[in-house]
């Protein structure tokens, strides 16, 4: 393992364009659940009732929605970023990343310090509400508390359109300016940092391939075995954040 670390921090030392992509395995050592595994959200709720399509027809819909989106968002308010958020965010401060690329919709990377201009954010924000009909965009809490107080599907108060977290739910459109960014800048980079995600939800996941096939080299961060393992350079399988907090330090021993 050290051996691995050393050489990613010799990888990350030497590149120009250094692209890092996250996924939900370093959330969960900040106390995020996964909310694809076992006890998770999904396993209270059947997925097919969050259809995008269902919360713009259906009153029942949406406010099934906000119930299930309010216990994800009380998991993620109070969460602190850790020492994974914080060696990316020390990456850009040392000049050495290009973009941060993010499943994650949690907002950990901006409390870690990341500037709003080098992360996209894939799937959206939790912490901010959208109205699908103005495209009003509210903070998070003040909506929470008229949730508490009982308005079950919260409405604009502008247009009066659905109030919706500003998150990509199933059924509706990635965001087309971030997806299209990413790629660009997954193709043009050479160093591609995968940190951990399984790689299994697209077109995120293809986005390694595509920097790998442009000649990056690719270091993949992940507790378990990914569907790019076969084209990874490096594959460091363990916990992320104390990964990522190992490479960083050498990082900065290559730089003295």
């Amino acid at each position: 393992m050290e051996d691995k670390i050393r050489e990613v921090a010799r990888l990350i030392a030497n590149a120009k364009k250094v692209v890092v992509f996250v996924g939900a395995g370093l959330s969960t050592e900040s106390g995020i659940p996964d909310f694809r595994s076992p006890g998770g959200v999904w396993d209270k709720y059947d997925p097919a009732d969050f259809d995008f399509h269902n919360f713009l027809t259906r009153e029942s819909s949406r406010e099934k929605y906000w119930q299930m989106a309010t216990e994800m968002y009380e998991a993620m308010r109070d969460a602190k970023p850790n020492a994974g958020h914080l060696a990316i965010a020390e990456l850009e401060r040392l000049g050495k990343l290009d973009c941060l690329i993010t499943q994650n919709i949690d907002g950990l990377h901006f409390k870690a310090g990341n500037s709003e201009t080098r992360v996209f954010e894939l799937h959206g924000t939790a912490m901010h509400v959208a109205c699908l009909d103005c495209h009003r965009r509210y903070e998070r809490d003040p909506i929470q508390e008229r949730i508490a107080a009982g308005d079950r599907a919260p409405r604009c108060d502008s247009c009066g359109g659905p109030l919706k977290p500003a998150t990509i739910s199933f059924g509706q459109s990635m965001p087309e300016r971030e997806t299209a960014e990413a790629f660009r800048r997954s193709a043009e980079c050479d160093l591609f940092i995968v940190i951990g995600s399984s790689l299994v939800v697209y077109p995120a996941a293809q986005m390694p391939v595509e920097a790998k096939r442009s000649g990056a080299k690719l270091v993949i961060i992940n507790r378990d075995a990914t569907p790019c393992d076969k084209i990874a350079n490096v594959i460091l399988n363990g916990p992320a954040g104390q990964i990522m907090e190992s490479i960083l330090q050498k990082v900065k021993e290559e730089r003295v």
